[in-house]
């Protein structure tokens, strides 16, 4: 059953120009969103001026919600819930988007800072499932937070603006790599060895601190952190640094077809999510916009989708509308409908032995459904019931959007995993649902315009359609 390319459906004019607008938005926000936080915030503050209110200014204001309201919830700025109140009880459930806004990356150790044959070094720990050799020699960037003991809060966002230095961890020159070159893929540069170079001049005065005279390029860094972020060396242990690819998404290819940038996993979801969903006005069942945080790592953590941050969000706003009991919260959440919005791997040429090709999610090609992920024997699998497939397959055809059906990659060879199998042991219909991605978990990775667009669609049709 092979798919047309979503790209025939847009001629040159006037539609062309919507795909394109719409991805060069998308490519906007990778560019400026590289970390989670950076996220929610633009996502909070997007949410506002489209109408959304804080559940915690309706909380305390006491105000009762009704149909068309807009809210959203802040899950300590890793995440968002939104809310676009339907006109049916949402006793009767509702239509979820949901994905997650955390990417592969590697963060600053609780004591990372140190110096090493005159070279100061940042001491890292890597995030998610990364192919470790990928990320030497790399221009990288620092973007974060340091909280200080009495509270505040210092942004960290170097690398990435105009005229900014920029970090990297050293590889080792071909001419000395024989041994290296011997070593497995997963061995030839080991975690531990992750460690950003930040810099080498040494402090022209150590003062009386007979470590920091030991240390004096260690020292000259603390100077000019103190200096730019008003910080000391202890800060760092409540400290969130993420280090990241320097540099924004770019086009890709001589048609412009392609964006690379940094995070497709799981933002190019993400975005068209949040998107369709400021599309909703006055829908009849209730319209949510879920977006985590912590899914490279298992979704664990109170930012994550296996905390109860949304289910206690549900739970306020049934109260709001007049609606909430127990039992409500259940009957809710199980007679909802949701597309778990994840990345798919997308088909490679040069790796084509890693697919099955009619089984495969191809370039340009549409929005990808996979009923099931997990490995070997679908284990961590949602695997979404047959009649629920049906249903969106109806929906996504009389809406006109181009799709397509795959699963991760050959049997046995590999597998992922989604949110998709936590919002199901709630009991309701779950799928998931993206964009494919070329070199996915990769620093840079690659994904299609049209299938972004025909995402956003595809998200926009089931808001509107599904549980009616």
């Amino acid at each position: 059953m092979e798919r047309k390319n979503a790209w025939e459906k847009y001629p040159e004019g006037k539609k062309r120009k919507e795909v394109f607008q719409f991805a060069e938005d998308y490519r906007k926000f990778i560019s400026e969103c590289k970390t989670e936080r950076e996220c929610t915030t633009e996502f909070v503050k997007r949410a506002e001026e489209a109408g959304f209110v804080n559940l915690d200014k309706v909380l305390e204001k006491g105000t009762k919600l009704k149909a068309g309201d807009r809210v959203y919830a802040n899950n300590m700025g890793k995440g968002i819930a939104m809310f676009v109140i339907g006109k049916k009880s949402m006793e009767e459930g509702m239509n979820i988007l949901g994905a997650h806004i955390d990417s592969p990356r590697m963060d600053l150790k609780q004591d990372p800072l140190y110096e090493d044959t005159d070279f100061a070094m940042l001491d890292t720990h890597y995030y998610g499932g990364i192919k470790k050799y990928q990320w030497v020699t790399l221009p990288l960037a620092l973007h974060g937070v340091i909280v200080k003991k009495d509270g505040t809060v210092v942004k960290v966002n170097v690398g990435d603006k105009p005229g900014d230095p920029v970090f990297g961890v050293s590889d080792l020159l071909i001419h000395l790599s024989g041994e290296q070159l011997e070593k497995k893929a997963a061995k030839v540069i080991e975690g531990e060895n992750l460690d950003l170079i930040i810099g080498s001049i040494p402090a022209e005065e150590a003062g009386d601190d007979k470590e920091a005279a030991k240390e004096k390029v260690k020292a000259n860094i603390m100077k000019i952190l103190a200096k730019e972020y008003d910080i000391e060396e202890e800060d760092f242990l409540s400290a969130e640094i993420e280090v990241v690819p320097a540099g924004e998404a770019r086009d890709y290819g001589f048609d412009r077809s392609i964006i690379m940038g940094y995070g497709h996993d799981d933002r190019v979801c993400a975005y068209p999510s949040f998107m369709a969903m400021l599309a909703m006005e006055k829908p009849e069942i209730t319209s949510v916009c879920l977006l985590v945080d912590k899914e490279e790592i298992g979704s664990v953590g109170a930012s994550g989708m296996q905390s109860r941050f949304f289910e206690n969000t549900v739970a306020e706003v049934l109260n709001l509308v007049g609606e909430y009991s127990e039992l409500n919260v259940r009957r809710c959440l199980a007679a909802s409908d949701m597309l778990s919005s994840d990345v798919s791997a997308a088909f490679d040429p040069s790796y084509a032995s890693a697919f099955e090709k009619k089984n495969a999610a191809f370039f340009g090609r549409g929005m990808v459904f996979n009923k099931f992920t997990g490995a070997r024997g679908k284990s961590g699998s949602n695997d979404a019931n047959a009649e629920y497939v049906a249903h969106i397959r109806a929906i996504m055809e009389e809406s006109g959007v181009a799709f397509q059906t795959a699963e991760l990659g050959k049997i046995d060879v590999g597998g992922g995993g989604t949110i998709a199998y936590i919002l199901a042991l709630y009991g309701m219909n779950v799928i998931d649902c993206g964009v494919a991605v070329l070199s996915m978990h990769a620093p840079w990775e690659a994904t299609s315009k049209a299938d972004i667009y025909e995402t956003k669609c595809g998200y926009v049709a089931f808001l509107e359609k599904a549980c009616l």
